[in-house]
């Protein structure tokens, strides 16, 4: 008798957890849930009509955590780290989250770093991320059904000592059908599914001293974590030309130089595998990239597209590599990073990113310099989504599929 009255309570206590989740793990409603069930503020942008949302966290400086492209039985397209934001332990140095498009500044690295302190040396035991990059809340200024905006002021010491003063404002849009179309130069099919956000992001100099070459400069930075799948592949458009003139094609000794068959770069193109199983990273110079970049799911048959505010004039950029640098104004506009386990077995995920920078602010006092990122996930038959990746990029689904022999 009293093991079955054990049973009923267990049974009785199963029913019940499920009923506060009634979404499977990977849809949007289950991610919803999740955080109503964390008691966390969220923000939701949506289109009734569509299907398509982004849901954002105030308390993770604005950060836009998944989206979707069709409700809450959608697929959830952001990489969230459910279990640790679950446990709810906060750790000094860093706290990944998780989340489809977070807000960072550069540079990581050299002297002007803003995650290392001043006479340390640049490595891991030292290296940790701004509070108010990674726990402190941004204000919310202004909401509505498609539109939020956020805003934060704050103090930051680069690692030569220099103190800058900083105003950041955020502002996160839903996209519509226009300026989706005229972004992907294509019509899209009545029968695809997809969902466009912006982020329009703004530095200030809120001090009294320019942010220059001999004191320090900052950088907008923004890196969307994605989930990863067997056969998913990142794929970077370059401009061709000699290495006299351009440099290098690709960075690609950020972690140990990318191996031939996940690094793959011929006829214009970047290929870079991003399985979630081999922690790598990979970046193009601002002479080498273009405004646009992209990521091919065939399990899902997802298509995700990522456009940003790439200046059509030549800029420098900040460089982020830690430790003594050549030249601190000669880093990367655009980058892809692949987890993976590290040395001990352990893994961060399994999640891989798409990242795009601003070039360096340099910055007089209450000068500005404006950032914009632009994200779509489009799903559909693959000769719809053919039809898009051929008209942007001059590549073919096929092609893309193949390019590592996997059919």
């Amino acid at each position: 008798m009293k093991t079955n009255l054990i049973y009923f309570f267990v049974a009785a206590l199963m029913v019940s957890c499920n009923s506060l989740q009634p979404y499977s793990k990977g849809t949007y409603g289950y991610d919803v849930a999740f955080f109503e069930q964390q008691a966390m503020e969220m923000i939701q942008l949506k289109d009734d009509d569509s299907g398509a949302a982004v849901l954002i966290s105030p308390g993770y400086q604005g950060r836009i955590m998944t989206s979707t492209s069709n409700g809450k039985e959608g697929q959830s397209f952001g990489w969230i780290n459910h279990d640790y934001i679950e446990a709810g332990e906060t750790n000094t140095k860093f706290n990944p989250f998780g989340g489809e498009e977070r807000f960072w500044l550069g540079p990581e690295g050299g002297p002007f770093s803003i995650y290392f302190e001043q006479g340390d040396e640049q490595d891991f035991d030292h290296w940790k991320v701004p509070n108010v990059l990674d726990t402190e809340a941004f204000e919310v200024v202004e909401k509505d059904d498609r539109m939020v905006q956020f805003h934060k002021t704050f103090q930051l010491e680069n690692a030569s000592g220099t103190s800058l003063n900083i105003g950041v404002d955020r502002t996160i849009t839903l996209l519509g059908i226009k300026e989706t179309e005229e972004t992907l130069k294509s019509s899209l099919h009545s029968a695809i599914d997809w969902v466009g956000y912006e982020s329009e992001n703004i530095i200030t100099n809120k001090g009294e001293n320019t942010w220059d070459e001999n004191t320090g400069f900052l950088s907008i930075w923004l890196l969307s974590m994605f989930n990863p799948s067997e056969k998913g592949v990142v794929f970077m458009p370059y401009h061709e030309g000699s290495k006299e003139e351009l440099g290098k094609i690709v960075e690609d000794n950020y972690f140990g130089k990318v191996p031939s068959d996940r690094l793959i770069v011929k006829d214009g193109m970047v290929y870079f595998k991003v399985d979630g199983t081999y922690r790598s990273k990979i970046g193009l110079s601002p002479e080498r990239s273009t405004p646009y970049s992209g990521s091919y799911d065939p399990k899902t048959n997802s298509l995700t597209i990522l456009w940003y505010s790439k200046p059509t004039t030549p800029k420098r950029y900040v460089n982020s590599k830690w430790g003594e640098q050549e030249d601190p104004l000669k880093g990367d506009a655009l980058n892809s990073y692949n987890d993976g386990p590290v040395a001990d077995g352990s893994i961060l995920g399994p999640f891989y990113e798409i990242e795009s920078s601003s070039p360096a602010a340099l910055l007089g006092p209450k000068e500005s310099m404006k950032h914009t990122q632009r994200i779509f996930h489009i799903s559909g038959k693959e000769e719809q989504l053919d039809e898009i990746v051929q008209k942007l990029f001059h590549v073919s689904l096929t092609e893309i599929k193949a390019v590592f022999g996997e059919h």
